[in-house]
């Protein structure tokens, strides 16, 4: 639950300007995830989330720099939690992943330049991958994989 309520966070503040820790709490209630104000801090402080400002000067949840290594950590567990299957057809990869967690393992594929891949399209369960050639789509499934399950 853990690590879906925390991909979905990540899903949340890259789809809203999400200002306070109370706004965060009320989407991930109406997302389907049950919540304290203990438990928003703790994600918060565990995704190391940041601050930072939007263009019209008000304060918003980011994640820190992909350069980060603590954050490519993050992307990984979200691969590693939210993938349950992938399958390749030509160069299109459908991935299904944990319900309500396809945006947050596709944005996390999309920063983490997986070799291959050039880009992914969510729903709620299922992703649609591109990899550059029919060619590749195997081994950017095994790229996927491995970027995933080792070093954990």
């Amino acid at each position: 639950m853990k690590s879906a309520r925390q991909s979905k966070i990540i899903e949340l503040i890259e789809e809203y300007d999400i200002m306070t820790q109370e706004e965060l709490s009320e989407l991930l209630s109406r997302a389907g995830f049950r919540n304290t104000q203990a438990t928003i801090s703790r994600d918060i402080r565990e995704l190391k989330l940041t601050k930072i400002t939007t263009d019209s000067g008000k304060p918003k949840y980011a994640l820190q720099q992909p350069q980060d290594v603590d954050i490519w950590k993050k992307y990984r567990q979200v691969l590693a939690a939210g993938i349950l299957t992938m399958e390749a057809s030509e160069n299109l990869i459908v991935i299904k992943t944990v319900s309500g967690v396809a945006m947050a393992v596709a944005a996390a594929l999309d920063n983490l330049d997986i070799n291959g891949l050039m880009g992914c399209i969510a729903g709620d369960d299922t992703i649609i991958a591109v990899a550059r050639s029919k060619d590749m789509s195997d081994k950017v499934i095994a790229n996927i994989e491995k970027t995933a399950y080792s070093d954990l």
